[in-house]
């Protein structure tokens, strides 16, 4: 049952939120924009379209890439190991590029080199962020984890405050968000047309759009375990840390690769490293 409705509902609530994500954007821009079921609206229409597709390799990696986002939030949801999680998030990412370099379109192929960049730039830094959890709790199972708090009355927020302002880092790069969205991005300032997803269309275009919403789903999950003591406290988390993606969106320009790995790996590595080893001294 629990399996179920985290596969029906964390696609529903994910493209909600996109949808209101789109309209707080419009705002932000003096416009009305569209209603927040437009994500949903899309969606449908692109399952109705012809299914073109350049090279049929692409369809394998496309139902690869929605397979294995849709599992590791499945996985988030049952309360399994962290680097697991991490690890298959990692393989439905690989997935995304791969079909991107099947095809010769230099957009896709520009993307996708850049969609390795950011992986490269996120992945280590939610590997620390796992290590962190397991310093403080003793398991790298989110179960554990939220047990842990729930018994000792103890959000990770209160110990690893560093590592928090991290994963903010993190979910402006795994979710595209400016200042880090160089590998595609939702909106129409992308010099790269549709970046990684240019070669994509139709119902295929689809299941990619579905899989982002899984994807933002377990991301914003990461924020929420860090206040699983208190799950009122962590849904206002969650909701403050998406309002404040949107903003970062709206109000920053997009850096250079080089720079976004400079401070994830720079900034990053570094504050995460910091809050861990303090651990030991606390």
């Amino acid at each position: 049952m629990i399996v179920v409705l985290a596969i029906v509902l964390g696609p529903i609530i994910g493209g909600l939120l996109t949808g209101i994500d789109r309209k707080i954007t419009a705002r932000l821009q003096g416009r009305f924009g569209p209603p927040i079921m437009q994500p949903f609206y899309d969606v449908f229409k692109l399952l109705g379209k012809e299914k073109f597709i350049n090279n049929k390799v692409q369809i394998v990696y496309v139902i690869t890439y929605i397979f294995f986002a849709m599992l590791s939030f499945v996985l988030f949801v049952l309360g399994q190991d962290l680097i697991a999680i991490i690890f298959v998030l990692t393989v439905g990412g690989g997935a995304m590029v791969m079909g991107a370099l099947s095809v010769r379109s230099p957009y896709s192929q520009i993307g996708s080199q850049r969609e390795i960049l950011q992986m490269l730039a996120y992945d280590p830094l939610l590997i620390i962020t796992a290590f962190g959890m397991f310093v403080v709790t003793g398991s790298f199972k989110v179960s554990e984890i939220v047990n842990y708090q729930i018994q000792n009355n103890t959000p990770l927020l209160y110990v690893l405050p560093l590592v928090f302002i991290v994963l903010i880092e993190v979910l402006s790069i795994k979710m595209r968000k400016s200042p880090f969205d160089i590998s595609a991005g939702q909106h129409a300032h992308q010099e790269l047309v549709r970046g990684v997803h240019t070669e994509f269309s139709g119902p295929y275009l689809a299941l990619i759009e579905v899989a982002h919403w899984y994807e933002l789903m377990l991301a914003l999950g990461f924020v929420a375990i860090f206040f699983a003591s208190n799950w009122y406290i962590a849904a206002a988390l969650v909701i403050v840390m998406y309002l404040l993606e949107i903003i970062l969106d709206n109000t920053t320009a997009r850096l250079t690769w080089r720079w976004m790995l400079k401070s994830a790996w720079g900034f990053g590595i570094v504050l995460c490293a910091v809050n861990v080893i303090a651990l030991y001294f606390i």
